[in-house]
């Protein structure tokens, strides 16, 4: 059974950081491009960061370059969003994804499409002063 399971969420000032951590059961990160996606309320699911299976390359949302960074532990089977300079327009519920690489997509495709991924429940990120 598949299971993607987040932490790390919580209340930041802005201008700070927090780190989220996703541990993917049931699946191995060298078959399954991994990202993370965020969901303000009322607004659509949107991709944050990805990061691609097979040599680890990475896609960010042209809102958080810079800021936010993706990383991975093969061996933990963990993916990792480090959530740095935050802004109130941050604040919105942080997804876990997986996306298996047999379907032969680009990890930008994985970041900007929303089906064929299994997700996380999520961890709310809050930034206000």
């Amino acid at each position: 059974q598949v299971q993607l399971v987040e932490s790390g969420g919580g209340l930041a000032q802005p201008g700070g950081s927090l780190r989220l951590s996703c541990v993917a059961n049931g699946l191995l990160l060298d078959y399954y491009d991994m990202g993370w996606f965020r969901q303000a309320p009322g607004k659509e699911r949107e991709g944050v960061s990805c990061i691609d299976a097979t040599d680890g390359s990475i896609y960010s949302h042209d809102s958080v370059k810079g800021r936010f960074t993706i990383s991975r532990d093969v061996a933990a089977n963990t993916v990792y969003l480090q959530l740095a300079s935050l802004k109130p327009e941050d604040t919105a519920v942080y997804y876990c994804a997986a996306r298996s690489k047999w379907r032969g997509t680009t990890v930008q495709a994985m970041c900007v499409e929303t089906s064929d991924h299994w997700w996380g429940q999520g961890t709310q990120v809050t930034v206000s002063s």
